[in-house]
């Protein structure tokens, strides 16, 4: 697997009600499973922290890699507190300049609980484009929920296209 110079982590789903795990075990699970990913070479997970005082903000990474179709799937996830900081579009911008750059994928996807449309903005904010309706897709806390799949290929990519945000919490 690669190594990342940004700090962060990934995930293919936000859910906008997930509750907050309280479970050391499940977090262990976590790790245990990001590890297991890394080993096998399928994806990577990066931490995002804020520059500022070093606090863990969430997670960002790729999963399903696949070097022969060149093709995987972003997905990020951040406590309730940092949302609209500007965090997950700065690192998932970031994440993409490495996966385009050093692994030569040519697709991209992400899905998104279609009530998360702040999600939803991020990854367009970042190129992607909406692709379609995925119904009934998953269940979260109970009620079933519809998801948006998006894509990104790489003719479409544009590195350059994020502006920089001017605040100090950055990556």
């Amino acid at each position: 697997m690669h190594d990342l110079l940004i700090g962060g982590a990934l995930v293919v789903r936000t859910e906008p009600s997930s509750p907050p795990w309280d479970e050391r075990a499940r977090a262990e699970r976590f790790i245990a499973m990001c590890r297991k990913m890394a080993d096998e070479g399928t994806g990577v997970r990066v931490a995002i922290d804020r520059a500022s005082d070093g606090a863990f903000v969430g997670w960002c990474g790729l999963t399903r890699w696949n070097p022969d179709h060149r093709s995987a799937s972003l997905g990020y996830v951040l406590g309730e507190a940092m949302w609209g900081h500007g965090f997950a579009t700065e690192a998932a911008h970031a994440l993409l300049q490495w996966a385009f750059d050093s692994l030569d994928l040519n697709r991209v996807q992400a899905e998104t609980d279609t009530r998360n449309v702040a999600s939803a903005r991020v990854l367009e904010k970042i190129g992607f484009m909406r692709e379609g309706t995925l119904r009934e897709d998953c269940v979260v806390n109970g009620e079933v929920s519809d998801s948006w799949v998006f894509g990104l290929i790489r003719r479409e990519w544009r590195p350059a296209a994020l502006p920089i945000p001017a605040r100090e919490e950055r990556l």
